[in-house]
């Protein structure tokens, strides 16, 4: 029996896992794919404090390191269910079942992609999915935006203000945010909208040149930033806690779930912000909710 098991070995589950194991708490990691999450794809991390320039792979084995060195378990397994009986919870995966007295959801969420064939390898080298994290990087460049939602905007706007042009690619007629926000990037003279397109193409030569619409117009652009929204790894989850309309688990900043002894961290949950500090944040609090929880 362990006292709690965390769902997803990313940033917000490693740093909840330090937090129990400071506390001798004895905690258990699953994870379908090993440690690190999305970040473990990133070339290179600028705002995270104390650590500029480190890479995403270094900074997950850190972490990892620094739980499994306070005596975290990992176990390398695909979760398909969890079990609520009364006084303690069970963890099903592929291979075995688990019993904790509490668990916590980090299974993160995935970017929605282009699909488009040289796309994956093109991510660091001018593709991006998020403007805040790399926006820096093409200070003084064109880049390109592609969504219409409020990300996709607030993207834009961001980039506006430190890159030479920035285009909004958006395949609707409409764009889907407050009015205030649509005509803050209007204002902007170095934003071009496109409506009614998608891109068809990305032209790359090791790194991305151009992009290519499906009205055959070409845009040279050293950057593209992907902003078609994410896909919460929530599914296995949905007959027992309570998923918001996207998928996402709902929780407010106490990392609570409606289940008791169930917490969840990251950017799985409900949340405005998702980014690697405050899915650190989250691990911390979903951590010492799980101690008071124990505790109590």
């Amino acid at each position: 029996m362990y006292d709690v098991i965390i769902i997803g070995a990313g940033p917000a589950g490693l740093t909840a896992s330090i937090y129990l194991r400071r506390n001798k708490k004895k905690v258990l990691l699953i994870d379908a794919l090993g440690y690190g999450g999305q970040i473990i794809n990133t070339k290179r991390i600028d705002n995270y404090p104390a650590t500029p320039g480190i890479d995403g792979f270094t900074f997950a084995t850190n972490i990892y390191n620094q739980a499994k060195d306070l005596g975290a378990e990992f176990a390398m397994e695909t979760v398909t269910n969890i079990i609520n009986k009364d006084d303690y919870k069970e963890v099903i995966t592929k291979d075995n079942t688990y019993k904790a007295k509490t668990i916590i959801i980090a299974t993160g969420a995935k970017n929605r992609h282009l699909n488009l064939p040289n796309e994956k390898d093109l991510i660091g080298k001018g593709l991006s999915f998020c403007a805040t994290c790399d926006g820096n990087f093409y200070k003084d460049m064109d880049v390109a935006v592609v969504g219409g939602g409020r990300v996709a905007i607030d993207d834009a706007i961001y980039l506006s203000n430190i890159c030479n042009k920035v285009y909004l690619i958006h395949r609707n007629d409409t764009l889907k945010a407050d009015k205030e926000e649509i005509d803050t990037l209007r204002s902007k003279d170095n934003v071009e909208i496109i409506l009614n397109s998608n891109i068809k193409e990305l032209i790359a030569n090791n790194n991305l040149e151009a992009i290519k619409l499906d009205n055959n117009k070409e845009l040279k652009v050293n950057g593209l930033f992907i902003a078609i929204g994410q896909v919460p790894n929530n599914d296995i989850f949905k007959d027992l806690i309570d998923l918001d309309e996207y998928g996402y688990i709902k929780s407010d900043e106490n990392c609570t779930t409606n289940i008791k002894g169930i917490f969840v961290a990251g950017d799985t949950r409900t949340k405005e912000l998702r980014q690697l500090v405050t899915a650190t944040s989250d691990g911390a609090i979903a951590a010492t909710k799980c101690i008071n929880y124990l505790n109590n």
